[in-house]
């Protein structure tokens, strides 16, 4: 069934979430395939070869969520990223086995059979694309042919966005290396932030409402934060000692120069009005806010401040924290978190962000030993 053009222009023009989005083309697939239960998207973290639950739109059954696991540990998955081939499953009871998480789910759920496809963007596998029904041989070759159509678009929607955040991310990379910063500013520094925001923001999700795909995004867009510094001239970015006040203005500026990089290639995109990318510039814009009120540059208090900039904050000091710098040796992770409980109890820093640092004491210390700073 072709798609029309005003559809197509509607999905990727309006101003909500992907996981809306889906919800708009599961509508416009049950006009013809009325048995599509649900729909899915599972990510590809190419650092530690997990696939983790993103999006969904489901009719039956309850959404699995907050779920990674090793692509390597599903053979038949791992198979299908390799060759980029859909899979049809007519059968689910038959064919899949209870022995992991997900499959248990699967079958509790009770769908009868399932259409797979791996995406992709420039080539890159990035994940996958489930179809499932509780009826039993759902997906005929017409059915097949119907549901690539719409595999086509949740793929686009989703690489035009991983695009975008590619394009700044390159873009800081090019520029912070003409500036010849130091590596606390660029990627292990990064990395490891990103992956402790991912952490507290997946800890506290049940809490708070958070769904999978905001989780993603702040882990995301988490590296983006300090972009603006490549705009801070090294006389003050690398001095070794306090700043002074005309300095520590200069410094403080990173952050709306951050927000124009990061308007502009939004632009550059024409996706700047896409809720994601909202999410992406909170975090550029709020992330040295503090709960009460003595942040910059807004001085902005308590739930002023977008969720996402404050999870944000407590992994970057956590980081700051952890990490070797001229001035300060390495802390432990309870030192740290000992630490950041004080800016808790001064009204600063998020209590729940900091309690999902310490909860996760192990994971967040794996993260560390994989991705340390050399000197």
């Amino acid at each position: 069934m072709p798609l029309s053009q005003p559809f197509t222009l509607r999905l990727f023009e309006n101003d909500s979430t992907l996981t809306q989005r889906l919800g708009v083309l599961h509508e416009r697939i049950l006009t013809t395939v009325p048995n599509m239960d649900r729909i899915a998207v599972a990510i590809y973290d190419a650092a530690d070869g997990k696939l983790k639950t993103f999006i969904n739109s489901t009719r039956k059954g309850e959404a699995i969520s907050a779920y990674d696991f090793k692509l390597s540990d599903s053979p038949s998955l791992y198979k299908l990223a390799a060759s980029g081939e859909p899979r049809v499953i007519d059968e689910i009871q038959e064919a899949i086995k209870s022995n992991t998480p997900h499959s248990n789910w699967l079958l509790q759920q009770g769908y009868r059979s399932s259409f797979t496809i791996p995406i992709y963007d420039n080539g890159e596998f990035i994940g996958f694309i489930f179809f499932d029904s509780v009826e039993p041989a759902a997906f005929n070759k017409e059915v097949q042919r119907d549901l690539s159509l719409y595999a086509g678009l949740i793929n686009m929607s989703i690489s035009n966005e991983f695009s975008a955040v590619r394009s700044i991310v390159a873009s800081a990379k090019i520029a912070r290396d003409f500036a010849h910063l130091r590596d606390f500013e660029t990627g292990v520094h990064l990395e490891r932030m990103a992956r402790y925001s991912r952490i507290i923001a997946k800890t506290i999700a049940p809490d708070y409402g958070l769904s999978d795909e905001f989780v993603e995004h702040v882990f995301l867009f988490a590296p983006l934060h300090d972009i603006g510094k490549i705009g801070v001239p090294d006389s003050v970015l690398l001095k070794p000692g306090k700043l002074n006040e005309d300095e520590r203005e200069i410094m403080q500026s990173h952050v709306i120069k951050g927000c124009e990089i990061v308007l502009k290639i939004l632009g550059d995109f024409a996706i700047q009005h896409l809720a994601d990318s909202k999410l992406m510039l909170n975090i550029v814009k709020y992330h040295h806010e503090l709960l009460d009120g003595s942040g910059y540059p807004h001085g902005l208090k308590g739930d002023r401040i977008p969720l996402e900039a404050r999870i944000v904050t407590v992994a970057d000091v956590f980081d700051a924290l952890t990490s070797k710098r001229p001035y300060k040796p390495v802390w432990t992770t309870l030192n740290a978190c000992d630490e950041l409980n004080k800016m808790v109890a001064a009204g600063k820093l998020e209590a729940a962000c900091v309690a999902a640092i310490l909860s996760n004491v192990q994971e967040v210390e794996a993260i560390q030993a994989r991705y340390q700073d050399f000197y």
